[in-house]
């Protein structure tokens, strides 16, 4: 792995960063966030909102740890979950929705609807991720105390078995044709932030040349937030189970305030100690990161650019062979498609 590539002597670093999702990238610039969506018709689909701020709490050091994780988790479900819906609308084929969606919709209406689907989604990822990485270690461990009663070595397995369980997970979920994509759209989001962060014209030409990695990505937090909590519970001994799991659980606000800390620190350094501590981060990033085309480069280019413009927030789209945002107006989108079909008949 060439460091050079990634922690780019002459780059400015930047606030700017992003999401891939369906089809698509969500960037977060300083002012403004834009989601952008490759439709079925090769049209890009751009949503621009305003960056929601968090005032004197973003900073506090550690607390600002919190808030961002929290909201990460909040938000990047939430967006996930609209471009699936972004490009639903963009299909000719008609949702029907099941007996359950009908009732809930009519019970709670449809925003409330939304509000129960992001939650409960927020909610089962939390349950499986708290399930499958931090109760299932500790207590599979739990069984080594027939051999040992050695806390390092008890702790040392269990951290270990985490991090194993967290990278055999990814690997295996890498092979399924819709992440793979999502991949591909996660590495078009770092080269276009490389080039934007190294003053270059953002074109795929130029995205292009640059590495997948970035010593700021998220996949680089969840490792750093992995190594933090390793290191942490030797400070905690080997007390029964339940309490290692509450614990555990405790413990995780700090290890998430010490992970942003560190993530924040790498983001803006590029001396040897921070090297170091991201070289696992980076190496996950090889499988989380694929090498994109530059119809992917295009919405990630798309998506900066709307996080730059002037204009007010609202909806636009990039049409199939131009570079320039157009406001989007569903309205006049049916009527011309209501008149092209009269004309047909």
């Amino acid at each position: 792995m060439d460091l050079k590539k990634i922690f780019l002597k002459d780059a400015c670093p930047t606030k700017m960063g992003g999401q891939a999702v369906m089809e698509g990238i969500m960037m977060k610039g300083e002012k403004k966030t834009a989601l952008a969506v490759r439709l079925p018709d090769g049209t890009i689909r751009v949503d621009t909102q305003e960056t929601k701020t968090y005032g004197k709490w973003m900073k506090i050091p550690l607390i600002r740890g919190v808030i961002a994780f929290a909201d990460s988790l909040v938000y990047g479900t939430k967006t996930l979950m609209r471009s699936a819906e972004i490009l639903e609308e963009g299909d000719d084929e008609e949702y029907e929705p099941g007996r359950f969606e009908v009732w809930a919709e009519k019970k709670f209406g449809s925003k409330g609807l939304w509000n129960i689907m992001l939650y409960s989604s927020v909610v089962l990822a939390l349950a499986f991720t708290i399930g499958i990485f931090i109760i299932l270690p500790t207590g599979v461990v739990n069984l080594m105390k027939a051999f040992t009663d050695s806390v390092f070595w008890l702790n040392f397995v269990e951290g270990a078995l985490r991090i194993a369980l967290f990278v055999v997970y990814v690997w295996a979920v890498s092979y399924m044709p819709d992440i793979r994509r999502v991949f591909q759209y996660h590495g078009a989001e770092h080269k276009t932030i490389h080039c934007f962060e190294n003053g270059l014209e953002l074109s795929p030409e130029n995205a292009r040349q640059f590495p997948t990695l970035h010593p700021r990505c998220g996949t680089s937090f969840l490792m750093f937030v992995f190594i933090i909590a390793f290191a942490c519970h030797f400070l905690l001994g080997w007390p029964s189970l339940v309490m290692r799991i509450i614990t555990r659980l405790l413990l995780l606000p700090v290890i998430a305030g010490l992970s942003y800390e560190l993530l924040k620190w790498a983001g803006r350094s590029d001396n040897i100690v921070v090297k170091i501590l991201s070289l696992p981060g980076l190496y996950l990033q090889k499988i989380t990161t694929k090498e994109p085309d530059d119809s992917m480069l295009e919405v990630a280019i798309a998506g900066v650019n709307a996080c730059m413009d002037e204009r007010s927030v609202g909806s636009w789209q990039i049409a199939p062979g131009e570079d320039q945002l157009t406001e989007w107006d569903p309205q006049t989108e049916t009527e011309e498609e209501t008149d092209e079909d009269q004309n047909t008949d």
